[in-house]
């Protein structure tokens, strides 16, 4: 496979033998993934039946992402944790400290998160928020979903490590655009040439350098 590995869940499946020569390319699939990268696998394998059924969905790509980064002049995060050692209490600080976004914390548990309230719902929400960031189990996204189509924002964002293929789909059908398994601070730090996750400097991302 190449590019960067592919989650884990995703990757880890039985390994099988291939018993088909590997000259005969009708005995294998290109199976296209979620961050846009293929892989050719045997046909019958149940890793290609995997990733068909799990990873057939692919979402916006990096020219859209970052359309959609530039455009945002708000984000929700739905889910927010005021524990810091939560994936959404460093990604709320980096949106605070590094962008010019108009942060939103929706935990119904929380009075405040960061020094800022902490909404019950994004229906109490002062403004409709342009992109909807969401740390939630992945049967929650459907919910969720249902209460952005609600309020009227136009993006949900799902986390990285997040996938709900059904209800990406369904979000969709609904006119909304949506991001799946995908963490909204490495998106927006890469595009920004800013830090990585582990914030070590990765240097400005320029047009001549491909990304997916």
């Amino acid at each position: 496979m190449s590019g960067q590995q592919h989650r884990s869940a995703d990757t880890t499946s039985d390994t099988t033998s291939d018993t088909t020569p590997a000259t005969d390319a009708a005995a294998h699939d290109t199976v296209h993934l979620a961050n846009g990268l293929s892989c050719s696998v045997p046909t019958g394998s149940p890793l290609a039946k995997l990733l068909k059924s799990q990873r057939t969905w692919e979402g916006p790509d990096a020219k859209a992402r970052l359309k959609i980064l530039r455009a945002a002049k708000s984000i929700a995060i739905v889910g927010a944790s005021p524990n810091p050692a939560r994936s959404s209490y460093f990604v709320g600080t980096y949106l605070q400290q590094s962008s010019d976004y108009r942060v939103y914390f929706v935990n119904p548990n929380a009075k405040t998160i960061l020094g800022e309230t902490a909404y019950p719902s994004l229906a109490s929400l002062p403004e409709v928020p342009d992109i909807v960031d969401v740390f939630r189990r992945a049967g929650d996204i459907p919910a969720v979903i249902d209460e952005v189509l609600a309020i009227g924002a136009p993006t949900v964002w799902v986390q990285l490590g997040i996938w709900n293929q059904a209800a990406a789909e369904y979000g969709e059908s609904q006119g909304l655009t949506v991001v799946m398994d995908r963490c909204i601070k490495i998106e927006h730090a890469r595009f920004h040439g800013g830090l990585h996750l582990l914030g070590f400097d990765t240097g400005q991302i320029t047009a001549r350098k491909t990304i997916r």
